[in-house]
């Protein structure tokens, strides 16, 4: 909901769901240039019990404004300007500038783990420590134990990790920045930032420091829903296909489905409100809006097929979803062997990560009416075309 200058508007609604969230605009991707802060819904009575928690918050800073950037993108008269090379921020500071944070003996801590950026991939871990995932974009998760986790764009997690028993060394969290066109290389490309985790400030720093490429991060298919509710039986198919392309008006756009949205005249919920059963004709909402109409309580399966060559976060607003299976396309369809599937206790969240040259199912119950985008959560991606309306 647009708010003018100078004015407010007072957001009340029910909190049914606790979780790790956080807040942004939307409009004019005001977002990237710094509107957006982490949102915490804590639980009286959540399946996991700790001591105490710390919260990080991730974001990539520019040193020009998004809108003036897109603006020379779309201009046909120009060549796009370079690409920006964004400032890692952790909690608000820059880099290596973060405090530290304060582990006790034998105490279980959980860290909320948010990435508010734009357009970089971060990657968390605290050597000598395991990290054990308990939350996904504030869905629980079965508990399971790894040693870093990657963020894409919009992503969030929680992890518990239990202090050693004894304060004989303090230690060193290490955040990885990189996009997703390039491969994290520690201490090159991307840069490596390093935290403080003190146990005493008398005790030395552990000396083994071992390599992010080596360790073991979470993944989607690995990870089960802390119900451990089965994959859903599937009563409505949607077929998605992500690309980039060039228009008649020489603009280079991003597609879903080989359409680029574009922001309806009148807006998508006002037309489903005042249509009547028209409203349930996805022609009603425009072309450019690339709106698809769901019935209540469908059981959708949404295939995303992405043949470009870099990985889209896409996310689905005022939903969770099931990330049911990941699997080859292109010159690797073939490779049955490829496919990846939870078919047993499928784990949810509102964004996944759809990888170059693969597609991905998720799937969820229509019980949510109303009016919401699926979008890439890469900001220029959305901003040059890459939504839908469901």
């Amino acid at each position: 909901c647009g708010i003018p200058p100078g004015q407010k508007f007072i957001y009340k609604y029910h909190l049914t769901q606790p979780g790790t969230y956080w807040l942004h605009s939307h409009d004019k991707h005001q977002n990237a240039d710094g509107l957006r802060t982490p949102l915490i819904i804590y639980d009286r009575d959540g399946p996991y019990k700790y001591d105490s928690e710390y919260l990080f918050f991730f974001e990539d800073w520019y040193t020009e404004s998004f809108i003036s950037r897109l603006e020379r993108t779309l201009d046909t008269t120009k060549p796009p300007p370079p690409r920006a090379s964004g400032y890692a921020l952790i909690n608000g500071f820059s880099g290596n500038y973060t405090k530290p944070i304060y582990f006790e003996p034998g105490k279980i801590y959980r860290l909320r783990l948010v990435n508010m950026s734009v357009n970089e991939w971060f990657q968390f871990s605290l050597p000598g420590h395991s990290l054990c995932v308990i939350e996904t974009d504030g869905e629980y998760t079965q508990r399971k134990c790894v040693e870093g986790i990657e963020l894409a764009p919009a992503q969030r997690y929680s992890v518990l990790v239990t202090a050693h028993d004894t304060s004989d060394f303090n230690y060193q969290y290490k955040v990885a920045m990189y996009t997703s066109l390039q491969s994290p290389v520690p201490g090159s490309v991307p840069p490596v930032f390093l935290g403080s985790v003190v146990y005493s400030a008398s005790s030395p720093l552990w000396p083994a420091s071992p390599s992010i490429e080596n360790m073991v991060f979470a993944s989607d298919i690995d990870l089960r829903s802390h119900s451990l509710e089965p994959p859903l039986p599937v009563t409505r198919s949607l077929n998605l296909t992500l690309g980039f392309g060039l228009f008649s008006n020489n603009q280079s756009l991003f597609v879903i489905n080989d359409t680029p949205y574009g922001l309806p005249k009148v807006p998508t919920l006002f037309t489903a409100l005042t249509m009547g059963k028209l409203a349930f004709d996805p022609r009603v909402y425009g072309k450019q809006a690339n709106a698809v109409v769901l019935n209540y309580l469908d059981a959708v399966e949404i295939t995303i097929n992405n043949p470009t060559n870099r990985a889209h976060p896409m996310h689905i607003h005022n939903r969770s979803f099931q990330v049911y299976e990941f699997g080859p396309i292109g010159t690797n369809a073939l490779n049955a062997s490829a496919v990846q599937t939870n078919a047993i206790a499928p784990l949810k969240r509102d964004t996944v990560v759809v990888p170059g040259d693969k597609y991905v199912k998720i799937r969820y119950r229509a019980d949510n009416p109303g009016v919401s985008l699926l979008h890439c959560h890469i900001d220029v991606h959305g901003a040059l075309g890459m939504v839908m309306t469901i």
